[in-house]
This record gives structure tokens, C-alpha cells and sequence, in this order.
């Protein structure tokens, strides 16, 4: 990927000319100063950047380094850095229904080992001082999913990273909690399943749902970001597993 320089939105300069949150949803266009990332998208990105932004909730699927956490970060900080949200929730599931209230330290230090690959896309589009600086005032919160059960996200862009790990009970819970002005990604792989059953996965019933339901969009990301023997060695295990 293309290395580019970061250019911070003067959010002052935005709010005096009355743009505001819906001036940039109506339009991008009128911000002189557009977010760039240390790292830019490729082609096959960049379109289903464009179909996602168009919808309320989208699905990410793809192979292992088919950057599906990538993109989803780059959406959600970029919707943040815009304001059209007030903040980034990011979840994960860890493994099947285990409670990770025995671990040591605060939340964050007990979600770090889970959500560190989000962190990692994060600090690498940006910069660390800034995401740290951004998830000490909560503007992005990292939450267990069982803590996400009874709250409503209302401006916030949530994130579902390896949402093959979800069950179908969890996933109808996280579902139902987006608000007003709200949206969310998640993403997954359904040959990495790590639940005891993959029939207790509610990734693939949410995939035949997208053309039923307005708004929820299903993409396949299929280019490989990591060494080109990743997809010699993925294309190797399918077959094993089929036969």
C-alpha cells in the first residue's frame, strides 16, 4: 500500500461555517482539508468503501490478510475524524461464551490481548498518540460483548471484528443495540471459526438476510495483503479440510 501524509481536519474551521455534522454527511466535498491516512486503500477497497458507506450495517467477509479489519477501521475513524459520529465502539468476541471477569487488570488491559489487531490497523492509518489519546477519553471504546447487552448506540460507529466467533444469541443482541445516526461493520471469515459447534455461528444467517433487509450490505474482500505464500498455504488447508 501507498504511504500518505496525515492531514488533520481543522474541526473549528468546520463548525464556523456552520457545516456541522449533516453538512459533512450532505457532503464531504465542501471540507477543503480531507482526512488522509498513513496508509491509502487499493482499488477492490475503495469500491466496497463506497457501497459500505451507503448502508446502516455492513459485512466484511474474506480470507486472512484480505485486509477486511483494515477498511473497517479506516471507515470509522474516518467518520469520526469528520464528526459524523461521536465515537468508535469496537468489539470482539473472545472465545465461545467464556466470562473474562477472572483476568486481572481494567477492561482495556483484559480486551488488549483480543482487540490489539484493531488497535495495530488503527495506530498504523494514524499515529499512537492520537488513538491513545482518543480511547483514554472513550471516544474509542473497547467493550466486551457481554457488557454491550442494554445499551443503544446512538452517533457511534461500532465495529465487530471476527464476528464468525459470534453466536447466533449474541449476534441478534448486538444487532438490535444500534441507535439513531449510527452505523456498524462486521467482520469475519467463516473458515476461522473457533467455536466448539460452527453451527452456533450467527455469521452465516446474517449473510442470507442482505436481501431481505434495506440497508445491510455483504462484501468479499479477495486480494491478499500478506506474503504472497499466504494464499499458496490458505488455498492448501481448504483443500485438506474438504477432503
Amino acid at each position: 500500500m501507498n504511504t500518505a501524509e496525515i492531514i488533520d481536519v481543522d474541526f473549528d474551521e468546520v463548525e464556523s461555517k456552520g457545516l456541522g455534522v449533516d453538512g459533512i454527511k450532505k457532503g464531504r466535498k465542501q471540507i477543503k482539508n480531507k482526512i488522509q491516512f498513513n496508509m491509502s486503500l487499493n482499488g477492490e477497497q475503495k469500491q466496497v468503501k463506497a457501497q459500505i458507506l451507503q448502508d446502516t450495517i455492513s459485512v466484511l467477509i474474506g480470507k486472512a490478510g484480505s485486509g477486511k479489519t483494515l477498511l473497517a477501521t479506516q471507515i470509522a475513524l474516518e467518520a469520526l475524524f469528520y464528526r459524523e459520529v461521536d465515537r468508535i465502539i469496537i468489539t470482539r468476541p473472545t472465545v465461545s461464551n467464556e466470562d473474562i471477569g477472572f483476568l486481572p487488570g481494567s477492561m482495556k488491559e483484559k480486551m488488549d490481548p483480543w482487540l490489539s489487531p484493531i488497535q495495530a490497523n488503527m495506530i498504523m492509518l494514524t499515529n499512537k498518540v492520537k488513538i491513545e489519546k482518543l480511547m483514554s477519553e472513550d471516544t474509542i471504546e473497547i467493550s466486551p460483548i457481554s457488557f454491550l447487552r442494554g445499551r443503544t448506540f446512538v452517533n457511534a460507529f461500532v465495529i465487530v471484528d471476527e464476528s464468525q466467533n459470534v453466536t447466533k444469541t449474541q449476534m441478534e443482541m448486538i444487532l438490535s443495540r444500534l441507535g439513531m445516526n449510527s452505523k456498524m461493520i462486521l467482520t469475519g471469515d467463516s473458515s476461522q471459526t473457533d467455536l466448539k459447534s460452527k453451527k452456533d455461528s450467527g455469521l452465516p444467517h446474517l449473510l442470507t438476510l442482505a436481501e431481505k433487509i434495506d440497508g445491510l450490505g455483504v462484501y468479499e474482500l479477495k486480494t491478499n495483503h500478506r506474503h504472497p505464500i499466504v494464499d499458496s498455504i490458505l488455498s492448501e488447508f481448504e483443500n485438506v479440510n474438504k477432503g
